[in-house]
């Protein structure tokens, strides 16, 4: 028995306990060198697409499953068992995983065929695979000397340690926080769902009880953003900031040392496989091709909006100036949010407290799931699930198995055809064995005839009492993203699985995802799930009109605060010389200068707390750029639905066909000229942003 290897569809959690690890992890191990040694065996002249390039397809695929389903568990069912088990047999995995592509008598057999004639017969698809699994193979340094190729393979090993350390000191710190108040009367302007929301935590902790309550905050983001944006208090607010800026910054918990030794590591390689920097390595096969171009699309978006990021600041200073009659002076960090919100609710009459009751989150998903129904040709239906004590032996009985009670599971069909498409879980709650944010993923990637099953995560606000959880309409917006994820991995229809769903170039990657969120902010799809938890209605249009009139408040912003984190990350991977040595706030306050509003006091580099670039070997590693590159695909794409019909199905048809389905199956330009009749244009994304005036054809 290998329960992490077990070839049912729907995985039995409860099974895959940490004494498993190490003899399913080592099984697949084994499997998947056996079938690799035999591709290496082919003669140079026996080589065909079938004992080559589709026979690597499927070398690892039971390590891949098993190792990514034990990878899932680490990101949120964490606990020291599993942790030990899972860094015992990392080294081993990731050595694995990094020699493929330096595998001398492996690449012999690939180039046999893929250079050969052969190749001119295969299918389009076909060709595109070997096209691309070269690419692939060559950029990872499958072309180098031996040395070379034995030092790819120890930085690929130790990067896969750092980064694992990296992530469990943020996860750790973060949860080593906590606040816990006693006196009701420190938190006016507290609104009463993050009260109660506390108040159940403390609970639950032990902190508190009926006789003696008590109110519980960590620095989850559900706990953490109503006291930065509303309570009145601003010493706690104080205590709250440094807390989050300090996260991988002190004592056992520092990443300080990790970020340059990651980093260093990070250029070895690059220059080992011929670039310049890791800039320039990561981004070869993206749609920025280059790390300077990144680089430039970032400082160009820079230019346009630093003006009216300055003017919001300036504003936001005088503003709190003249509430407090006090002289007009830089903010705080642990200010900025609380005053945001209070000129927001004056300027527009707008609390976002007032909107929760409109975002229960089940009628969300239901109504997020009709937009998806008429829009892409789908059903989606909630099935039954349980959850089962880890290690029980408990039979699941005709019920779907998830990791945790709250987990709930769907399957998506096509609603002409009635095929079985794929099937997902979601988990939307934070825990402390659950690492921050939000992300999509996948448990097993299938195909024409073969279902996908995926998954989609967050942190968002949780249930209180027998209230429903009642999300922020950013919360919204963050649900909408993950499932277009989702739906650009269920949805593929691609016969080749390393280029099925988001199997796609990384600045193409979020297209899908972001163009989801825009359907958070019209009417007529606001009207499928915008419903008062208690009475059904939906939302009046005196809030309606205060929302849109409210949507690029301190727009400029927020959008600087991305490009600030996009170059800060291209800075690192383009020009590591500039910085090695130097301490890293005073690299950070010299490099971002221009994209940061002047504070009173300086806040701690980002750097040492953000998971998208330091948690796994690439990650969003001078990829980060990719959120406002696919931006401006998705606000140019979203004009089509807005001249053809929000809701027209003709249209989301055509994004499906185009895009959700299509994977790496082309090029990603093509698959926007495909959709589009075009290519992308800028300024669809700065009119939404309101950073720009429309021009009347």
């Amino acid at each position: 028995m290998n329960p992490f290897l077990a070839p049912e569809f729907h995985v039995r959690w409860s099974k895959l306990v940490p004494s498993a690890v190490e003899p399913d992890i080592r099984t697949a191990l084994d499997t998947a060198k056996s079938h690799i040694e035999i591709i290496c065996n082919v003669y140079p002249t026996e080589t065909t697409y079938e004992n080559t390039f589709l026979a690597l397809e499927e070398a690892g695929k039971s390590l891949n499953e098993g190792w990514g389903r034990l990878n899932h568990l680490d990101s949120v069912s964490d606990n020291p068992k599993q942790r030990e088990a899972l860094n015992k047999m990392l080294p081993e995995v990731s050595d694995f995983y990094s020699s493929i592509a330096l595998n001398d008598r492996l690449w012999m057999a690939l180039k046999s065929f893929g250079e050969s004639d052969g190749v001119k017969s295969l299918s389009p698809i076909q060709q595109r695979h070997v096209e691309e699994t070269m690419a692939e193979f060559r950029q990872a340094g499958a072309d180098l000397p031996p040395e070379q190729k034995f030092r790819v393979a120890a930085i690929d090993a130790e990067l896969s340690k750092l980064t694992k350390q990296y992530s469990e000191h943020v996860l750790d710190s973060t949860n080593a926080w906590e606040l816990v108040i006693t006196d009701e009367e420190k938190l006016p302007g507290l609104p009463d769902s993050a009260k109660a929301a506390a108040a159940a935590n403390a609970k639950a902790k032990g902190v508190a009880t009926d006789d003696k309550p008590a109110w519980r905050f960590t620095l989850q983001f559900p706990s953490m953003l109503p006291i930065m944006q509303h309570l009145d208090d601003d010493e706690i607010r104080r205590q709250v900031w440094q807390a989050s800026a300090n996260v991988g910054r002190e004592g056992e918990y520092d990443n300080s040392s990790l970020v340059w030794e990651i980093l260093k590591l990070r250029q070895e390689k690059a220059e080992i496989l011929g670039h310049q920097n890791f800039a320039d390595l990561t981004v070869l096969r993206r749609m920025a091709r280059t790390g300077e171009s990144a680089l430039k699309f970032i400082e160009d978006l820079h230019s346009r909006i630093h003006p009216a990021f300055i003017a919001e600041y300036k504003q936001l200073c005088q503003y709190k100036a003249a509430k407090t009659q006090q002289p007009e002076g830089p903010l705080e960090p642990w200010e900025v949010g609380y005053w945001s919100e209070r000129q927001r609710k004056e300027n527009f009459d707008l609390d976002d407290e007032v909107l929760r009751p409109y975002f229960p989150v089940n009628g969300v998903m239901a109504g997020m799931f009709e937009i998806a129904t008429k829009l892409f040709g789908i059903s989606i239906q909630q099935k039954k699930t349980v959850y089962l004590e880890p290690g029980s032996g408990e039979d699941p009985g005709d019920a779907i198995e998830t990791w945790h009670p709250e987990v709930a599971f769907y399957e998506i069909h096509d609603s002409g055809t009635g095929a079985h498409l794929g099937s997902f879980y979601a988990d939307w709650h934070p825990r402390e064995s659950k690492r921050g944010g939000a992300w999509m993923n996948s448990l097993y990637t299938g195909g024409p005839g073969d279902p996908h099953l995926g998954l989609i995560i967050g942190n968002m606000t949780p249930p209180v009492g027998d209230q429903p959880a009642l999300l922020t309409h950013g919360e919204v917006e963050t649900i909408f993203h993950e499932f277009g994820h989702l739906l650009h991995g269920l949805l593929s229809d691609v016969p080749v699985k390393s280029l099925s769903g988001t199997n796609v170039a990384w600045d193409f990657v979020e297209l899908p995802s972001q163009i989801m969120e825009n359907f958070c902010w019209d009417r007529a799809s606001l009207d499928l799930f915008a419903r008062h938890y208690q009475t059904g209605e939906a939302i009046p249009d005196d809030l309606f009109a205060k929302m849109i009139a409210a949507k690029n408040y301190l727009s400029a912003s927020g959008f600087m605060r991305q490009l600030s984190l996009a170059k800060l990350d291209l800075e690192l991977h383009l020009h590591l010389d500039q910085y090695l040595g130097k301490d890293l706030d005073q690299m950070d306050r010299e490099m971002l200068a221009d994209y940061k509003a002047p504070l009173k006091t300086e806040a701690p580099s980002m750097v040492r707390r953000f998971n998208h670039l330091f948690s796994s070997p690439t990650g969003y590693a001078a990829g980060y750029y990719s959120y406002k590159w696919a931006e401006v695909l998705d606000a140019d794409a979203f004009t089509r639905f807005q001249s053809e019909g929000i809701l027209n199905e003709k249209t989301g048809r055509a994004f499906r066909e185009n895009i959700l389905s299509k994977g790496n199956s082309l090029p990603p330009d093509e698959l926007y000229r495909k959709f589009m009749g075009r290519d992308p244009e800028l300024e669809p994304l700065l009119v939404r942003a309101g950073l720009a005036v429309p021009v009347l054809a």
